[in-house]
């Protein structure tokens, strides 16, 4: 047997104006009512038209932040340490002492080389004497002369030698290590404590060589040390490059600065090309999460534009989309604005 049909729905044209009225309030109900642009009330602000700027593009290289005046003090003769009178951390003045040795030999050297010498003075007057007297002969005179030199000579070695015993500061500065303490064996070569002079300061930075040629002698270069700024001047240049990392060493000056100290992390910025780029004060930057905003003025509202930034020069960002040349750009009062606000531009 064949399948009956299935009857069709009976439709009730009566009902459709009932069926409309109810779409449209169920999609009514899922929309907010947002207030027309002429309903926001007009904010004061001040703008700015976006221009393109030279800027010279930068290269960073990773430096160290190091003394000037560094140095590694160590005993001229051999000896115990019987003082030692610094520690980490001190500041120092030139010809402080720092360490005092225990040199007995040499302080018998000085007392056995004294009389010699005393007894040489007395036969050089006394040959003197009988020189002029025609008793001895100017070969015999000549001799005591040298014997007399000699003597002097020895006190003066041993005299100096005897100074070696205490060791001073070369220059002001801090003492950074102490590598010995009272009782070790102070020997030529074997150092005692580092100093330095926190005062001159420099940058060491390791040049690739493919911008080495972007630097040179006296060239001023910035420098970023944490969150502080500074100009570096190049001072020295190494003249060849380490075949391991083909690199060149190059050493800049540092102004006095509060808080710098070495060993820190610096970069430099080796200029390597000069462009222009769209630059705007940072306070028209808006940023909403991971989204950076800015307002543009189109006739008497604002209209909100998403943005790209790139990098922060002094109190301007660069911007490298979402905005072009000529537009103006609300840099004051853009805090508070909605897209399509009315605005009132001051001068």
């Amino acid at each position: 047997m064949g399948k009956m049909p299935m009857p069709r729905p009976v439709f009730d044209r009566s009902a459709l104006p009932l069926l409309l009225a109810l779409a449209l309030a169920v999609a009514g109900c899922g929309k907010k009512h947002e207030p027309a642009r002429e309903a926001l009330p007009a904010v004061s602000v001040r703008v700015q038209t976006i221009e393109k700027k030279p800027h010279l593009a930068s290269e960073e290289v990773v430096a160290t932040v190091n003394s000037k005046l560094r140095s590694v003090i160590e005993s001229k003769v051999s000896g115990r340490i019987d003082k030692m009178l610094v520690t980490p951390g001190q500041q120092v003045k030139v010809g402080d002492l720092l360490a005092e040795l225990d040199i007995r030999e040499i302080r018998a050297k000085l007392d056995q080389a004294t009389p010699v010498r005393e007894q040489a003075e007395k036969d050089l007057t006394r040959y003197t004497d009988l020189l002029a007297k025609r008793v001895i002969t100017q070969q015999e005179f000549e001799g005591a002369q040298s014997k007399a030199r000699v003597a002097r000579a020895a006190v003066t070695e041993a005299e100096t030698m005897l100074g070696y015993a205490k060791v001073t500061a070369p220059f002001d500065g801090v003492i950074t290590r102490k590598l010995a303490d009272v009782g070790d064996l102070a020997t030529p070569g074997k150092p005692l404590v580092e100093m330095e002079d926190p005062g001159a300061l420099r940058l060491e930075a390791a040049v690739p060589e493919a911008i080495i040629d972007r630097v040179s002698l006296g060239s001023k270069l910035v420098v970023r040390i944490g969150s502080t700024e500074l100009e570096g001047v190049v001072r020295e240049m190494s003249p060849t490059a380490d075949p391991n990392s083909r690199t060149l060493l190059v050493k800049l000056d540092l102004p006095a600065t509060p808080g710098l100290r070495t060993g820190q992390f610096g970069r430099v910025a080796v200029p390597v090309a000069e462009t222009s780029v769209l630059r705007v004060p940072a306070s028209a930057i808006l940023r909403r999460g991971q989204m950076e905003l800015v307002f543009i003025r189109n006739d008497k509202h604002a209209q909100l534009r998403i943005v790209k930034t790139g990098k922060a020069i002094g109190g301007e960002t660069e911007i490298v989309s979402g905005v072009n040349a000529g537009e103006e750009i609300i840099i004051e009062g853009a805090a508070n604005l909605v897209d399509g606000q009315p605005i009132e531009v001051r001068p």
